[in-house]
C-alpha cells in the first residue's frame, strides 16, 4: 500500500484542488497494473501503478496509458481526465499516474444479464461507436504519429507475442504452438492501414453511465499502440466468442438474437458503415491472432503469479488455467472460420 502521507505531499503540489486524503484503497479487479481508489474532502481520483517485482520488457507501460488518453481528451473517444504522471522513482517505489474518477458503472457480463432485452443494443452500438471514432482519430493532430512502429502490424505483434508467451510458458500447450506456426505461415500482406489502437477493447474495461448506455470513459490504454484497427475489431469478437459459463463471460452457447444483443456479422457490419468499410478480407486470421494474443497476455499473468508479483493471484491462476481453452478454440477458428 502507498504511504499515505507521502503521497498527499506529492499530490498536493501537482493537482490544483487536491485536499486530504481520507481513503485510500486497492480495486480487487484488474490484473497487469494495481489501481487504487483515492478520496478526498471533495474528489475522488484513480492511482494506476506498475506492479512491483521484475517486469517482462515493455509490459506494464503506465505511461503509454497516460499519454493516450491526455492526447484524445477532445476527441469523439470518451476518455477519463488524467492529472500526473510520475517518474520511475517516485514516492511509491514506481511509476504510477493519476486520473479522475469516473462516477459510473462496469458492465461486467456481455450478456447484460442486468438490462432489459430492449436496452442491450444500445450498448452494443456504443461500443462499436467508441471503437469506430478511436480508429478514425487524426493520428498527427493528436500528437501520435510516433506511438508506434511502422511496418505490418501483425507481423510486429506475432513476433512480440510469440516472444513474450516463450518467456513466460510453465508448461508446454501444443495448441498454442501449432497457433504461432500457423499464424507465421498465413501473415497477410501489409495492406497500409494505420490507426490508434487499443489493444485491449472489451466491455468492461469502459465506464458506462449509470442510467444509459453513454460510455463516459475507456479504460485500461497499456497495450495502446499504431496499429491495424482490424485488431481491436477482431479481438472484442473473440472475446464474445468465449463460452458464458468460462473465466471470460463470453457469449459462446447463448443465443444472442434471443437476447437482443448483434450478432458478430451484425457488429462487424456496423463497424464496416460508420467507417465507410466494403469488407474485411482475412477474418479468419485475424481472429486466430487475437485469441493468441490473449493467451499470450495470460501466460505472462499467469508467471507473475507464479513468481509472486500478480495483482490479484488467485484470479490470474484461474485465467491462467484457461490457456488451452483459448488455443483451442483458435485452431477451431483456424479449421471451421
Amino acid at each position: 500500500m502507498p504511504d499515505i502521507d507521502a503521497l498527499e505531499a506529492l499530490l498536493a503540489g501537482e493537482i490544483e484542488g487536491f485536499g486530504r486524503i481520507s481513503e485510500l484503497r486497492k480495486f480487487d479487479t484488474g490484473q497487469s497494473n494495481p489501481t487504487y481508489l483515492i478520496v478526498t474532502a471533495d474528489r475522488r481520483f484513480v492511482l494506476r501503478a506498475k506492479p512491483p517485482g521484475q517486469l517482462l520488457k515493455s509490459a506494464h507501460q503506465v505511461d503509454r496509458e497516460f499519454r493516450v488518453m491526455r492526447a484524445l481528451a477532445g476527441t469523439d473517444v470518451p476518455v477519463p481526465q488524467v492529472h500526473y504522471l510520475s517518474p520511475e522513482e517516485s514516492v511509491i517505489g514506481r511509476m504510477f499516474f493519476v486520473m479522475e474518477h469516473l462516477d459510473g458503472r462496469i458492465l461486467w457480463d456481455p450478456a447484460l444479464p442486468e438490462l432489459p432485452g430492449s436496452e442491450r443494443q444500445a450498448i452494443y452500438d456504443a461500443m462499436v461507436e467508441a471503437l469506430a471514432a478511436l480508429h478514425d482519430v487524426d493520428i498527427e493532430a493528436a500528437g501520435l504519429s510516433d506511438f508506434g512502429r511502422p511496418g505490418n502490424y501483425f507481423e510486429r505483434q506475432l513476433k512480440r507475442w510469440s516472444e513474450q508467451y516463450r518467456a513466460s510458458v510453465i508448461d508446454p500447450i501444443p495448441d498454442m504452438d501449432a497457433l504461432i506456426d500457423w499464424l507465421s505461415e498465413n501473415l497477410p500482406e501489409d495492406d497500409g492501414q494505420v490507426s490508434l489502437v487499443h489493444g485491449d477493447f472489451r466491455m468492461d474495461n469502459m465506464i458506462f453511465a449509470k442510467d444509459s448506455a453513454t460510455i463516459l470513459g475507456v479504460l485500461d490504454w497499456e497495450l495502446s499502440t499504431l496499429g491495424h484497427p482490424y485488431a481491436d475489431l477482431s479481438y472484442q469478437c473473440m472475446q464474445l466468442r468465449l463460452p458464458h459459463d468460462s473465466t471470460f463471460k463470453g457469449l459462446g452457447g447463448l443465443d444472442r438474437a434471443a437476447l437482443g444483443i448483434p450478432s458478430e456479422e451484425d457488429y462487424v457490419a456496423t463497424y464496416c458503415r460508420l467507417r465507410g468499410i466494403d469488407r474485411i478480407d482475412n477474418w479468419r486470421f485475424y481472429l486466430a491472432f487475437a485469441f493468441f494474443r490473449l493467451g499470450a497476455i495470460l501466460q505472462g499473468v499467469l508467471k507473475r503469479a507464479v513468481d509472486g508479483n500478480a495483482s490479484n493471484p488467485e484470479r490470474a491462476r484461474e485465467m491462467g488455467r484457461a490457456i488451452p481453452l483459448i488455443a483451442s478454440e483458435a485452431m477451431d477458428v483456424i479449421r471451421n472460420g
